[in-house]
């Protein structure tokens, strides 16, 4: 496995990968860096293939290249070009729009924003780490309610749940996901699969928390006071959330993956060194992700 980088500067990037053959040698460095199984018989030696960095069994002759079998299995623009744009998206403090991605690295704007689907997918949580300690939850209509809403059921905006991990007068772990509905069923999955069973967990007094004690035996339910002043930090990281998708984005139709991003990068914030990296093991260990799948999956 080669180095990690000790800044997150541009040039040491772009000194890092000047051209294509560097980046096929680093992403074959890691989709084998625990060494060569062959997918297809188990075998576990390979010789040269067609390509300088493409291995293939000496046993069935199965071939594969270092891009297959991950997201950038099929790119069909320069690797150099997609590398750039996990290192912006990683990279950035703020996220980067697939129009400014477009402008610097002199690609079609969907293009861009396709390529960048296939990124904000690897930064979905994996659910292996759980929050624990003091946690609150709580929905919230992304871009307004409806005037035809009812309740918290209907409209067409869409509802998100959040889970807030505190520590001290901040945050440090923050969850979130798109629900159909605030009913119970959609709210005890999410925390299930976010937060520990042991988690001093907070919610307001919204019915579709009723019940989930048995899951959660340290949860309390709290009368919301007015602008959720009794959950301060909760309503401070949906307002900086808003804050960003507006500002960066301005308005998206399938938020999931906003969500995903935000997250990713909020929860990794103390990480000065090797989110590029973290987030290109990722996009190498994901299946790949055919465009035709990504449509069914918006349809």
């Amino acid at each position: 496995m080669e180095k990690r980088f000790k800044s997150l500067s541009l040039f040491e990037f772009h000194e890092r990968f000047p051209d294509e053959e560097s980046c096929v040698k680093y992403l074959a460095s890691l989709k084998w860096q625990d060494g060569y199984q062959c997918k297809k018989c188990g075998h576990g030696h390979y010789c040269q293939g067609i390509e300088k960095y493409d291995r293939q069994c000496t046993k069935c002759r199965r071939l594969e290249s270092p891009k297959s079998g991950t997201l950038f299995h099929r790119c069909k623009f320069p690797l150099l070009k997609a590398f750039y744009i996990v290192y912006y998206v990683s990279t950035s403090k703020s996220g980067i729009s697939s129009p400014e991605l477009s402008r610097k690295l002199e690609l079609r704007q969907k293009t861009c924003w396709l390529f960048k689907q296939k990124v904000m997918r690897a930064m979905s949580s994996s659910g292996n780490h759980p929050m624990d300690g003091k946690v609150d939850v709580d929905e919230t209509y992304v871009g307004g309610q409806d005037e035809k809403a009812v309740g918290r059921n209907e409209g067409k905006k869409q509802i998100m749940v959040v889970a807030v991990e505190r520590k001290g007068k901040g945050v440090s772990r923050i969850y979130g996901r798109v629900v159909d509905t605030a009913a119970r069923k959609h709210l005890k999955r999410f925390m299930m699969d976010h937060i520990a069973p042991g988690a001093a967990v907070r919610t307001d007094r919204w019915s579709g928390y009723r019940g989930l004690e048995s899951e959660f035996p340290k949860l309390i339910r709290e009368k919301s006071e007015k602008k959720g002043k009794n959950f301060p930090q909760l309503h401070r990281t949906v307002m900086l959330f808003k804050a960003w998708l507006r500002g960066i984005h301005h308005s998206v139709i399938h938020l999931q993956p906003y969500i995903d991003e935000y997250t990713y990068r909020f929860n990794r914030h103390k990480m000065k060194e090797g989110i590029f990296e973290n987030l290109m093991k990722r996009m190498v260990e994901k299946p790949p992700y055919p465009y035709k799948e990504f449509y069914l999956s918006y349809a």
